[in-house]
């Protein structure tokens, strides 16, 4: 643990490395579930654009919800409310579970947990985001961001990975019940956590007044709209998650057991440029590292689009990582820094509709070109899109391009 801590000094602080601890365990299940529901919906409905429908089934109550749940994490304990929503996150996992193992389950009742679930997340990603600076140092909050980054991937990793298995050996419907329980850790962590989830600053009010002030102090910063920008349409043109399963079984031909390495494929190359950007320590010149990273991730999509080799899609899906990777720790670092801690929920919340809504409505694109066009050729498109936005940002938004600061 010295040796890690030595790298990661966010870990030497006690609150941090438990609720870490319990994210990684809570989000493996929950990647296991994502991964699941992709393949669940594809054997029930062998339809690209029903695997589509399931991104915006999960975008909509985002965008609907999130400016309101970023709100209320502004306004009250961010603790008691992240303790409801995991709660909230278990029980909708469970009936998940309960219907799928007793033979009841159809896409309907997949879409309509999908749903539930996305407003539950609508409520739990800004106070999850906005207490990790309340339990670090301010010098150390660009590691804790890398370490969050670097714990999502793995989760992404093993998850999809452990999903692909447990489908082959045991059914889906277990994997619903493993991340009910897997709930469990992040849940415990809250109870024996120190810090008291209280807003340092004047807490805000849950009104529409509120919410306009989250969206005025987004406007006013450029590196978080423009960043936000740059996300949401990179991930929008580029999201091929969703027709992996189609992927898997249809043009590359590895069944289950590939298709969850396919899906972790992009998190092993994630987790791999986290450690790294852990090692260089000090990054200077962060604007144009998030472009050159972001058109690595549009490259690389192109390259899995095309491909016929499952060890070249998985090498393609990689490089995607690495790219998303990042730039995602770059993003992040960025905007919490700039941010009081009084406004980080709403502004959490306006990025939830960027970095959430950009993929999942990417899916629903994607599902829908691909049943025009075809799969691969939707992919490549989707790529050379993200390439497309990267040269107009570059070249509208110079304030991205020149930036360059101390973290």
């Amino acid at each position: 643990m010295a040796i890690f801590q030595n790298k990661f000094p966010a870990l030497r602080y006690r609150d941090f490395r438990i609720l870490w601890i319990g994210l990684l365990i809570s989000n493996i299940g929950s990647q296991m579930q994502f991964a699941a529901i992709n393949w669940h919906i594809f054997l029930l409905t062998h339809s690209a654009l029903s695997l589509g429908l399931l991104g915006l089934t999960r975008f909509l109550p985002i965008s609907i919800f999130a400016l309101i749940g970023g709100t209320v994490a502004d306004s009250h304990n961010r603790k008691k409310i992240l303790l409801i929503t995991q709660s909230s996150l278990t029980i909708l996992s469970l009936i998940l579970a309960f219907v799928t193992l007793t033979h009841h389950d159809s896409a309907t009742i997949i879409y309509v947990i999908t749903a539930l679930s996305a407003i539950a997340l609508a409520f739990d990603t800004p106070p999850r985001q906005a207490i990790v600076p309340a339990l670090v140092k301010r010098e150390h909050v660009s590691n804790a961001m890398n370490l969050n980054t670097i714990m999502w991937q793995i989760a992404m990793v093993a998850g999809p990975a452990l999903s692909g298995f447990v489908i082959a050996w045991i059914g889906i419907g277990s994997i619903y019940l493993i991340n009910a329980i897997s709930f469990l850790a992040v849940i415990g962590a809250l109870l024996i956590m120190k810090t008291s989830g209280e807003i340092e600053g004047d807490p805000s009010h849950v009104s529409f007044r509120s919410m306009v002030e989250g969206l005025k102090f987004v406007k006013s910063k450029t590196m978080i709209w423009s960043t936000m920008i740059l996300d949401f349409f990179c991930t929008f043109f580029a999201s091929a998650t969703a027709l992996l399963p189609i992927f898997a079984d249809k043009i590359l031909h590895v069944g289950p057991t590939g298709y969850g390495f396919l899906y972790a494929a992009q998190s092993v190359g994630a987790v791999f440029a986290g450690y790294t950007m852990a090692h260089l320590g000090n990054i200077k010149r962060q604007g144009k590292i998030i472009l050159l990273s972001v058109s690595l991730y549009g490259l690389a999509t192109i390259l899995f689009g095309f491909s016929r080799l499952f060890i070249l899609s998985f090498i393609a899906l990689f490089f995607v990582g690495v790219g998303d990777c990042i730039s995602t720790i770059l993003r992040n670092t960025i905007r919490n820094l700039v941010t009081p801690d009084e406004m980080r929920g709403r502004m959490t919340s306006v990025n939830m509709i960027f970095f959430l809504g950009g993929p999942q409505l990417g899916e629903f694109e994607a599902g829908l070109l691909a049943a025009i066009v075809g799969v691969p050729i939707s992919v490549a498109i989707g790529g050379l899109g993200t390439l497309i936005v990267v040269a107009l940002v570059f070249t509208t938004i110079p304030q991205i391009r020149n930036y360059s600061h101390e973290m």
